[in-house]
């Protein structure tokens, strides 16, 4: 099994639901990936070890996942200097807004990429985009699947250009 070079964090076991979009990503993209569940407030010094020991470990990003104060992504970001890409998740009364702006509103010199509340899909393109600047067959990849998602689109268009909007709502017949 090839070594991991993204590692992905969750505050919480109930943040795997979301997350397990960006695992199948990777996987799909066959980028190697380790998951962790660490806790910025309850497991403070192994959040810290986690960040410090990544570049060891030859991790080249690092996708963290947290919800209300969602300090998690900070933290980490502020032990390594690997990018850290945030993920704020819908939790709580304000349903991720609150750890939306607690990731986006890093304080200077400690930068934390960002991604939507419950963007784990776009964390992980993040993060293959990140790997794909030095690693071709990862470019390659991530060419391929914005190609596909380019010609989906096309085909969703052409499809309502043929059958019309009402058809096409209805979920009427594909054209062949």
């Amino acid at each position: 099994m090839p070594k991991p070079i993204v590692g992905i964090v969750m505050g919480s076991d109930s943040d795997l639901g979301i997350m397990k979009q960006a695992l199948e990503l990777l996987e799909q993209m066959e980028i190697p990936y380790e998951v962790s569940i660490c806790s910025a407030h309850r497991t403070p010094d192994r959040a810290l070890e986690y960040a410090k020991a990544a570049r060891g470990r030859d991790l080249r990003v690092i996708i963290a996942a947290a919800g209300l104060a969602a300090h998690l992504p900070g933290v980490l970001a502020a032990a390594t200097t690997l990018p850290v890409i945030g993920v704020p998740m819908a939790s709580g009364a304000l349903r991720g807004v609150d750890a939306l702006y607690s990731i986006a509103q890093m304080p200077p010199g400690i930068p934390v990429g960002s991604v939507g509340i419950d963007g784990a899909k776009n964390a992980a393109l993040l993060a293959a985009a990140i790997v794909s600047t030095f690693d071709e067959a990862v470019a390659a990849t991530l060419n391929r699947f914005r190609s596909e998602q380019a010609s989906s689109v096309q085909a969703k268009h052409d499809r309502l250009q043929s059958v019309g909007y009402q058809e096409y709502l209805a979920g009427g017949k594909q054209p062949s």
